[in-house]
């Protein structure tokens, strides 16, 4: 169950993301970490690679942001880094950035029971995510579909 205050940190966390030329890619809060650990995901409006000196120049702009809402009345670690490997993909531009990176689509049959697909991404149609499959291209409709991550070559 989602911490009750998370859209509130969304959102936050969103808009002062684009103040300073992010995108946010996410926020989770940890409540049963001590001091309750809150991570903000951002990456370059333009798309490109965030650093570790941007990542750290951002936290003090995300602190002062979430010290003036208030939200949060008990101490908490803020850790703010860029999407990497094993993450989850989700607007077109995530689809289009990696293409051809191996990816697992957890996805429900038609008779409701998850299933799973590794691959090579292909591309993300209007209707599918397609696979690439040792040279064969496999289609799951996206409306099947659940959560698709990044993941490690096996090899």
């Amino acid at each position: 169950m989602p911490h009750p205050i998370l859209t509130d940190l969304e959102t936050i966390a969103s808009s002062t993301a684009a103040e300073n030329g992010f995108d946010l890619c996410g926020v989770k809060v940890f409540t049963h970490l001590k001091p309750m650990t809150m991570q903000v995901q951002i990456r370059h409006i333009g798309g490109g690679d965030v650093s570790l000196e941007e990542c750290a120049s951002f936290s003090a702009p995300m602190g002062e942001a979430i010290e003036t809402s208030q939200l949060l009345n008990e101490a908490y670690v803020l850790e703010i880094s860029s999407p990497g490997i094993d993450d989850q993909l989700v607007n077109d531009r995530d689809f289009q950035t990696f293409r051809g990176f191996p990816i697992e689509v957890a996805y429900r049959n038609d008779q409701g029971s998850e299933l799973r697909q590794a691959g090579l991404l292909h591309k993300r149609s209007t209707d599918h995510v397609h696979l690439n499959i040792k040279g064969k291209i496999n289609r799951i409709l996206r409306k099947d579909v659940i959560a698709v991550h990044l993941t490690r070559l096996k090899g």
